[in-house]
C-alpha cells in the first residue's frame, strides 16, 4: 500500500522508501554511557531508528546528550505526561510516541502538537490492544482488530483536526490473527505509514516464531514500512531477526544468508555447532549478499549446497569446503571455520 512519506532525522519512511527496523534500548535513558552504547551496538548490528522510554524529566532532559552522540534518528517514548512529550522535542527527539487518549485534556495534547509542528517531527499515534478503550470494548463484544482501528483512527482525528497531519500509525496486539487483520482494515483508510510489530510476543524463542508469522502475513500483502521485533530478550536479537525477516520476504537486500541442513543419522561432525558460528561469523560481512550453506556429511553436502554460493560440508574429523557446487579443499575439521572466513574475505564486492 502506498503510504505518505515522513522524514524521521536522518531516515525516511512510507511512499517507496525501504522498510526500516526499529528497536528500543533496555537501558534507563538517564544513563547516558550506557544508552549510547547500546544505540551503537544496535546501529552496528543493522538497527535504522531507535527508541528510548522516558518516564521521567531527567529522562526527556538526557536526550540531549544522547542525539549529540549517536548517528540513527531517536524516538522518545512518552505515556500520560504530556510535559515529558514536549521536553523531549525540546531536547531533540526526532520522532515522539505518544497514546493521545492517555495524555489528557485536548490542550494538553493541543501543546504537544503544537510543539512537534514547532520542530516539524511525527508523531507516532500508538494504540495496543491492552488499553483500548472501555466504550470500544463494549462495542465490539471485546477486544477486536475493528475497535483497534476505530481506536487508531480517532487518535489520529484528534490530531489531524488541530493542524498537523506528520503522523506514523501504530496498533499492536499479542494476538497475531488479530493484528493481522486490523493492520488489513486500516490500510485501506488511512495513507499515514504504519509502525508494524506483534507487541508483547514473548521471549527470543517463542517471540520470534510469531513476530514471523504475523509479519510475513502483514508484509507480503503490501502493507508496513517499519518494523520492529518485540522480545523479550537483548534489543540485539530484535534487529537480528527483523533483518532475517525482511530478508526472507525478499523485501531487504544485502548480508549472508546462512543455509544448514537438520542433523540426521548420517551427521559425522558438530553440525549444529558448526552452524551457530558459522551464522555468528557471518554477522562481520553485511557488505556481501550472498549464500552460505552449511551441510552435516560429506555424501549430500556438495549436492545439497550447490544453489548457495559458498559452503561447507562436515565428515569424519574433517570436511568439505565448496564453492558454487563445486569441491575446492578437503579440510580438517578444526580449520573448517577459518578457511570459510578467508573466503569471505577475499569474496569479490560490487
Amino acid at each position: 500500500m502506498k503510504t505518505q512519506e515522513v522524514k524521521i532525522g536522518n531516515k525516511v519512511i512510507g511512499g517507496d522508501n525501504p522498510i526500516l527496523i526499529q528497536s528500543m534500548c533496555n537501558t534507563k535513558t538517564q544513563d547516558v554511557e550506557a544508552t549510547v552504547a547500546q544505540i551503537h551496538e544496535l546501529e552496528k548490528a543493522g538497527c535504522d531508528i531507535i527508541r528510548v522510554a522516558v518516564p521521567d524529566m531527567e529522562a526527556a532532559k538526557a536526550i540531549a546528550e544522547i542525539k549529540k552522540q549517536i548517528n540513527i534518528p531517536l524516538v522518545a517514548d512518552i505515556h500520560f505526561d504530556y510535559r515529558l512529550a514536549i521536553a523531549a522535542i525540546e531536547n531533540g527527539a526526532d520522532k515522539i510516541r505518544i497514546n493521545p487518549g492517555n495524555i489528557g485534556s485536548e490542550d494538553r495534547i493541543k501543546a504537544v502538537v503544537d510543539a512537534a509542528k514547532a520542530k516539524n517531527i511525527p508523531i507516532r499515534v500508538g494504540v495496543n490492544s491492552g488499553s483500548l478503550e472501555k466504550n470500544l470494548v463494549e462495542k465490539y463484544g471485546g477486544v477486536t482488530a475493528e475497535g483497534l482501528v476505530e481506536s487508531a483512527l480517532d487518535k489520529v482525528a484528534i490530531i489531524e483536526n488541530l493542524g498537523y497531519d506528520n503522523l506514523v500509525i501504530s496498533i499492536k496486539s499479542s494476538d497475531v490473527m488479530m493484528c493481522v487483520k486490523a493492520h488489513e482494515l486500516i490500510a485501506d483508510k488511512t495513507t499515514h505509514p504504519l509502525h508494524v510489530g506483534i507487541t508483547e510476543a514473548g521471549t527470543v524463542n517463542a517471540g520470534n516464531i510469531k513476530s514471523a508469522c504475523g509479519l510475513a502475513m502483514i508484509l507480503s500483502q503490501g502493507i508496513g514500512d517499519t518494523i520492529r521485533v518485540s522480545l523479550t530478550g537483548a534489543p540485539i536479537e530484535e534487529i537480528k531477526s527483523a533483518k532475517l525477516i525482511l530478508r526472507t520476504l525478499g523485501l531487504r537486500k544485502g548480508g549472508i544468508e546462512v543455509v544448514s541442513c537438520p542433523t540426521c543419522g548420517r551427521t559425522q561432525i558438530d553440525l549444529i555447532g558448526l552452524a551457530n558460528k558459522v551464522e555468528n561469523l557471518v554477522e562481520e560481512f553485511s557488505d556481501l549478499d550472498i549464500k552460505v550453506a552449511v551441510m552435516g556429511c560429506v555424501v549430500n553436502g556438495p549436492g545439497e549446497a550447490k544453489e548457495a554460493d559458498l559452503g561447507v560440508a562436515g565428515g569424519i574429523g574433517e570436511g568439505l569446503l565448496i564453492k558454487h557446487g563445486e569441491i575446492v579443499r578437503k579440510l580438517p575439521e578444526s580449520e573448517l571455520l577459518e578457511a570459510l572466513r578467508q573466503e569471505l574475505i577475499s569474496w569479490p564486492r560490487g
